[in-house]
This record gives structure tokens, sequence and C-alpha cells, in this order.
């Protein structure tokens, strides 16, 4: 691990692209196995850290576990061919074909969030002039569900307010209504789906 995280952070060790580092420190990483369980998991992280270090992203938001995932079977062998043949080039190209497609998958993923967003502003300009507020927008998009609990506090209104509003987005069908347990939740429709269909064929 300590020559991983110099490999990591020194570059005059290793000046390579940082996208072939990536794919390598991902090797590295899950060859040494550091922990009990959630390898898998923390070096999916470890990439998008490095790939922000870099100055390669500015947020973390390149979802590869989805592409690792949908390509578990050729991950592993990939993974056990540099260990049994030392073929780097296979391995390094399979990661970088990730990059690639995940990259494309998540800018279009922000547009259509950008577009189902400006939807539901014309909508709620349109529909609940009395209501809409730049923060409500911006609340009902900041997860796929939202509850009243979040609403009192981004807005700071009553509870009463906070309840008047959910129930009106439920009835311009801006929003679906789940109960579960005793919490309420309310569910951006367009903003879940768009998120479950991530990597799928376009509709």
């Amino acid at each position: 691990m300590n020559n991983l995280e110099k490999f990591m952070n020194d570059e005059e060790i290793c000046d390579w692209d940082p996208l072939i580092k990536m794919a390598i420190i991902h090797h590295q990483f899950e060859s040494i196995h550091p922990f009990y369980d959630g390898n898998g998991r923390v070096g999916r992280i470890i990439n998008i850290l490095y790939l922000v270090k870099e100055g390669l992203l500015h947020i973390p938001i390149l979802y590869l576990s989805r592409y690792i995932n949908q390509n578990k079977g050729e991950y592993y062998r990939l993974l056990q061919k540099v260990r049994t043949d030392n073929n780097w080039q296979d391995w390094v190209m399979f990661i970088l074909d990730g990059i690639e497609k995940t990259s494309i998958q998540t800018v279009q993923l922000i547009n259509d969030i950008k577009n189902s967003m400006q939807h539901h502003k014309q909508k709620l300009r349109s529909e609940l002039p009395k209501i809409y507020s730049q923060d409500l927008l911006n609340n009902i998009f900041r997860h796929p569900y939202t509850k009243i609990e979040f609403i009192i506090k981004d807005l700071n209104v009553s509870r009463p307010t906070a309840t008047r509003y959910l129930d009106e987005l439920v009835r311009i069908g801006i929003l679906s209504k789940r109960k579960l347990g005793r919490d309420t939740y309310y569910i951006n429709t367009d903003l879940y789906n768009l998120l479950g269909n991530t990597g799928n064929e376009k509709r």
C-alpha cells in the first residue's frame, strides 16, 4: 500500500497519463485486497477521487461501477490475465473503454436532467405560480425523492405549508406520493426514471 500511495501521488516516480495510471492503480489496489470486505467499492471510489485529484473531473460524477458490473466477467478475466500473463494492454484498454462510455452516458444524463428541470420549472410557473420558487425546484431535483422535513428546512416554511406544496406538486403530476411505514416520500418520477435508465439504450 505504501508503494501504491507513492505511485498515486509522486509524479517524479511516474509521469504517465492519469487515465492509464488510474487503470494501473485500480488493478494494484484490487490485487493488494487490503480490506476484509468492500475492496471493489473502495477501489472504484479511488478511481474517481484520483481523476478529481488530477483535475480531469471537478466533482466525482463518473459512475464507473455500472460499467464494471455490466462487464463483470470480462473485468475479472482481464484482472487475472495481468497476474498470469502480464497482459496490461488489454486491461488498460478495458478501463479506457469504460471511461469513454461512462463519460458519454454521464453527459447525456446531465443534459436530460437539465431538460427535465427546465420542463418542471415552466410547469410550476404556469400551473402553480403562487408556490413556485427556485428553492422548491432545487429541492425536488436534489434527490430522486423529497420529504416534508426537507421542504421545511430548505424553504423555511411550516409543516402545513410544506405539505400543501408537495401535495400540489403531486396533483399536477410532477411528484408521486408513496407511504413507507410511518414516512411519506414524494418521488420525482422523471428524475427517478432518468437515473434508473442510465446505461440503457436511449428511450
